[in-house]
């Protein structure tokens, strides 16, 4: 079936329309769902003035359906991936309140400490710390333990199927992984996205030890100076803790 918004019997007036070329102001014609055109006078190629992408920000078949998207609307699909890959994670987690909970501060701890890295794709940060944990169960009922060994190669075939049913590009999907993967091992070779996923787990269960047995504040300092990935982490840490300098 077609998509509505691109069969041409649902359209109304205006749906084909004129627009003048940024660069020599010649009309050029443009339909509604076109992406771009060339103006046949000066050759300029320019975007749709009028374009709506609607359900391009979140329909996995966007690219195919309408072609290229500008960068603006893929920022939106990744968002939206967010949001919804935090909906799956509680989804697959569903009575068990303590991962859940511990999954949506990693991601809260990796969604700061990602702003202020250089070099991390955000998309990428939060998707992985949503998902860090997601081999638990399989983990728990394979091997009776949650034991980081297990749950680490438990995780990414976890990952990998809620990914794609949602329609996560597979560079995505292969990096998100790769991280689940090792989330428990410190890389200081790693990549940005991962080091930001470390260092926002680390935060968390620091957080989780200290409501079982609290850790003095030098015990903290020690282990934040020395553990941390990055120098962003390190300051969320510090700022979690209370212990700004």
């Amino acid at each position: 079936m077609k998509c509505p918004g691109q069969d041409m019997q649902y359209w109304k007036p205006g749906a084909i329309f004129d627009a003048k070329c940024p660069e020599c102001d010649h009309t050029v014609e443009f339909f509604k769902d076109d992406t771009a055109r060339t103006c046949d006078k000066c050759g300029h190629r320019f975007a749709n003035p009028k374009l709506d992408f609607g359900c391009a920000a979140y329909c996995q078949y966007a690219e195919q359906c309408i072609g290229t998207l500008p960068p603006e609307i893929v920022a939106q699909q990744q968002n939206l991936l967010k949001d919804r890959v935090a909906i799956e994670m509680k989804r697959y987690f569903k009575t068990d309140f303590k991962r859940i909970s511990h999954a949506t501060r990693t991601a809260r701890h990796a969604e700061r400490i990602g702003q202020n890295e250089k070099g991390g794709n955000l998309a990428v940060i939060l998707v992985a710390a949503y998902l860090h944990d997601i081999g638990i169960p399989e983990s728990e009922r394979k091997h009776n333990s949650s034991a980081a060994k297990f749950h680490q190669a438990e995780g990414p075939p976890v990952a990998e199927a809620i990914l794609t049913k949602l329609g996560a590009h597979q560079e995505l999907i292969d990096e998100v992984c790769a991280i689940i993967g090792r989330h428990h091992h410190p890389d200081p070779d790693g990549s940005t996205n991962f080091k930001v996923v470390y260092d926002a787990d680390r935060i968390t269960n620091i957080e989780d030890l200290n409501k079982e047995n609290m850790q003095e504040p030098a015990e903290i300092k020690k282990i934040i100076d020395s553990d941390f990935l990055t120098a962003s982490g390190r300051k969320e840490a510090r700022k979690t803790f209370g212990l700004e300098e």
